[in-house]
């Protein structure tokens, strides 16, 4: 295999403004922060799928991508095909950029957050007839490999280099590599110019939902409105009477499998799922395209105990009877052909799911805690008899998504907002107050006069759901992160009435000191936890710090400049 070691960034120019080298970067680092590696996956007669080319070092993760970067065999991916995958880190490593990334980590949506245990794969799949050959084909993926769960960026990106890269080989995946170590690191808020072989690509990475992006420049060539969202509406299309059930399922985080004809569709409609229940961040583990090589397989398919919280996408037709005992089976069809409107069709019975040739549904025997919404479906399938662009159809079902979730989720904000203490029991003098404890059944009585039937006109047993949520890991995540908000916030309105004491009150030099020794300590803890504090508070407080010390006298001033322990 061929290996690019670190050099100099440079090689060739392309269109558009390339960020300067900054002294604070090393070599690598700003690839390092869109990509862990890109390589190229083979077959070898001998040994079977292989890593052929590896821009940066892989070794950790090499058999997985090497049998996750092509279809399964029956799938009969002629042409071109892209999809991705995910799969477990084998060990979780900081590189020099690892805290102006978790920086830029924070302020981004749950959404576009890194992974934190995951690597996601992102493959272009190129098969083609070549008589030449001793297989009688060309079979070959080109392989991003990121943190980042950019889906939509990192398949533009790959339908730049992959199919200049199979013309022309390794010359122009370097020439890609220089490129893409010059771009500025992905932090949310700003609209970025990447310059990519010779073109430049336009994209946001918002704080929230994208806006729409203005264009006047002539070199731009590619402008992405979005650099995660995937199409809703295409993706859901062969099971679309179900989305409200489908959508409680991915909530309550139940055991799901996406049977699909090849990983394009098994990948797009795993990422639908997780992302219909967006903002909410889906917690429990998730795979595009899962294989019977995956060194989880053993563990997500034993019979032994029951399936875990995990949605799987495959396409191999030994998952229909490996994965038979699931209680959540989505059938895909092949989602080209969508000329006809998808039949009204009953979940149906799993005993019904023989092979995975069986016909294109949702086999499960759930039943759903909320009546079903028959309007989304009759203004979608209006839509599709009015032939309605697929971009209005997919903003359409992305917005019910929205604001269903929403609905579901502001009554347990309002309420866990409820356990945070009053600002005036922040004592300067004693440690932060904790939160008060999440009480099941306190919540449960507020949902009666600030429940969803607020904001949502959806009747059902609202109760049941929330109760059923309150077990699940996306509850246990979310709850987590909040807390974790929640806390800092406290530690940071702390912190503030620590600094007001030192500022406003005349105290004697014993708790001069005490307040100093306090301060220095939260200082200490606010850049490492980065509290939410004011723009330019810290460094104020250190200033004001200063000038107390420097009022105290000779010998005190000498123990106070002593660095703070951790």
């Amino acid at each position: 295999s061929a290996k690019r070691e670190r050099g100099e960034s440079g090689g060739r120019e392309s269109a558009g403004q390339l960020e300067e080298p900054d002294p604070l970067f090393l070599p690598w680092d700003r690839f390092s922060a869109w990509l862990h590696c890109i390589c190229v996956v083979g077959f070898d007669l001998e040994l079977g799928q292989a890593v052929e080319v590896s821009e940066r070092h892989l070794s950790d993760c090499k058999t997985s991508i090497c049998y996750l970067s092509f279809p399964d065999s029956n799938s009969g991916c002629l042409g071109d095909t892209q999809f991705c995958f995910r799969f477990r880190q084998a060990a979780v490593r900081k590189s020099s950029l690892g805290c102006f990334l978790d920086h830029c980590d924070r302020d981004a949506p749950v959404c576009l957050k890194r992974d934190q245990g995951h690597f996601y794969g992102y493959v272009y799949f190129r098969q083609v007839r070549d008589k030449s050959l001793k297989r009688g084909y060309f079979q070959k993926s080109l392989v991003l490999i990121s943190k980042l769960p950019y889906v939509t960026f990192f398949h533009s990106l790959l339908k730049l280099i992959a199919p200049e890269y199979f013309e022309k080989q390794e010359p122009c995946l370097e020439a890609a590599c220089n490129d893409i170590d010059r771009w500025p690191a992905p932090c949310p808020g700003k609209i970025l110019t990447l310059p990519i072989m010779g073109v430049v690509m336009k994209v946001n990475c918002p704080f929230f939902s994208p806006p729409c992006l203005p264009c006047h420049d002539s070199l731009v060539s590619i402008v992405l409105p979005t650099i995660h969202e995937v199409d809703l509406f295409r993706c859901f299309y062969p099971v679309f009477f179900h989305i409200q059930m489908l959508w409680e399922l991915v909530l309550l985080g139940e055991a799901l499998v996406v049977m699909a004809p090849s990983p394009a569709e098994s990948s797009d409609t795993v990422l639908a799922l997780v992302s219909c229940i967006s903002p909410l961040r889906y917690c429990s583990d998730f795979r595009p395209y899962f294989t019977i090589h995956d060194s989880e397989f053993k563990e997500y398919t034993t019979r032994t105990q029951a399936p875990p919280s995990v949605i799987l996408g495959v396409t191999n037709p030994f998952f229909a009877k490996t994965l038979q005992h699931w209680p959540h089976i989505i059938r895909i069809g092949d989602m080209k052909q969508t000329g006809e409107m998808a039949k009204h069709m009953k979940v149906k019975k799993l005993k019904n799911l023989k092979t995975l040739d069986s016909k294109p549904g949702v086999y499960s025997a759930y039943k759903p805690f909320l009546n079903k919404d028959e309007d989304i479906i009759k203004q979608l399938q209006k839509g599709v008899h009015q032939k309605r662009p697929s971009a209005a159809q997919n903003a359409i079902l992305r917005r019910y998504f929205l604001e269903l979730t929403q609905s579901f989720i502001i009554p347990l904000e309002r309420y866990v907002a409820s356990l945070m203490p009053l600002q005036k029991s922040i004592s300067p003098w004693k440690s932060p107050p904790q939160l008060r404890l999440f009480n099941q059944e306190e919540f449960m009585k507020t949902l009666e006069k600030a429940g969803p039937q607020l904001t949502s006109r959806l009747k059902g047993d609202w109760i049941g759901l929330y109760r059923q949520f309150l077990k699940s890991p996306n509850f246990d995540g979310w709850f987590r992160n909040r807390r974790k908000e929640m806390m800092q916030k406290l530690e940071a309105l702390h912190l503030e009435a620590l600094c007001d004491e030192l500022r406003v009150q005349q105290h004697t030099e014993v708790e001069t000191v005490d307040l100093v020794l306090k301060l220095k300590d939260k200082l200490i803890q606010a850049e490492r936890e980065q509290l939410p504090v004011r723009t330019g508070t810290l460094a104020k407080l250190q200033a004001h710090i200063e000038y107390v010390i420097l009022s105290l006298p000779e010998d005190l001033q000498g123990i106070l400049h002593k660095p703070s322990t951790p």
